[in-house]
């Protein structure tokens, strides 16, 4: 846990969130308030709400990248490191209601054996891979290693060589005997890889139709201009009512227990 009394957090609102449930005595602040994600907002609360009274006898398995007030409905946060493991470790017997990612959903019930329940939500940024994009880049390179995030749509995955979430993506670049990847996730990734492996050939996939609209607009709602003015004002601020903040705590916190 971070030591300072202010968390600027340079990301989209779920995270800022989520830092706030866990440090609510802290100030935490986010450069564009309006800075969402489409895979959070796929799983408005209301609605999570209706699916969950439809599925009583469900444990409710939510990834991180959900709102506060859907984090607040679920017994157990996961992330896309984690989700396998945590599932896993469930009673065999226990009905799971994963939400808000079908993909990575369909993903850890491959990796796991479980069968799921899934809320039927999705990252517009990982749908927008070309596969026929994918298969040139393959063609071109047949020496590259194809690795992506469980995010993307299962067509993709099954081209790919290796799937994790972005840290286990960045962990592989490092330590993988390739040369070249083609990198399946959103492409800020190929900035952090670039630095950890500056001799290795990375290669972006492009959208559907040739667009640049699998980078994630939101992110790029942050700038060093909004860092700035945050900074000095301490604005804007995170803030939630405390019966949703401390509901949406356990399951962070019941994810953290597992995870020792």
């Amino acid at each position: 846990m971070a030591d300072a009394d202010v968390i600027v957090f340079c990301g989209v609102h779920f995270m800022a969130e989520t830092a706030k449930i866990l440090s609510p005595e802290k100030t935490v602040v986010l450069p564009d308030i309006d800075a969402g994600c489409s895979l959070a907002d796929d799983c408005p609360a209301d609605e999570f709400a209706s699916f969950r009274e439809r599925h009583p006898d469900h444990l409710v398995v939510s990834y991180i990248n959900c709102t506060a007030a859907v984090k607040a409905q679920s017994d157990l946060i996961c992330t896309s490191s984690n989700a396998v493991d945590l599932v896993k470790q469930l009673p065999e017997q226990q009905p799971v209601l994963f939400a808000p990612d079908r993909n990575l959903g369909r993903w850890v019930e491959r990796q796991s054996g479980r069968e799921l329940t899934l809320w039927p939500g999705r990252c517009f940024v990982h749908e927008t891979f070309s596969e026929e994009a994918l298969l040139k880049l393959k063609l071109e390179h047949p020496d590259a290693e194809v690795i992506a995030h469980p995010e993307c749509q299962e067509n993709l995955l099954d081209l790919a060589d290796f799937i994790g979430s972005t840290s286990k993506l960045l962990v592989h670049s490092e330590t993988s005997d390739s040369n070249t990847f083609i990198v399946l996730t959103e492409p800020g990734i190929l900035h952090q890889m670039k630095q950890r492996v500056p001799e290795k050939t990375l290669l972006d996939v492009p959208g559907l139709d040739g667009c640049s609209c699998n980078a994630c607009p939101y992110m790029r709602m942050n700038s060093l201009e909004k860092l700035r003015d945050c900074l000095e004002k301490l604005s804007p601020q995170i803030t939630m009512e405390e019966s949703i903040r401390s509901k949406a705590e356990a399951p962070i916190r019941r994810m953290l227990a597992m995870s020792k």
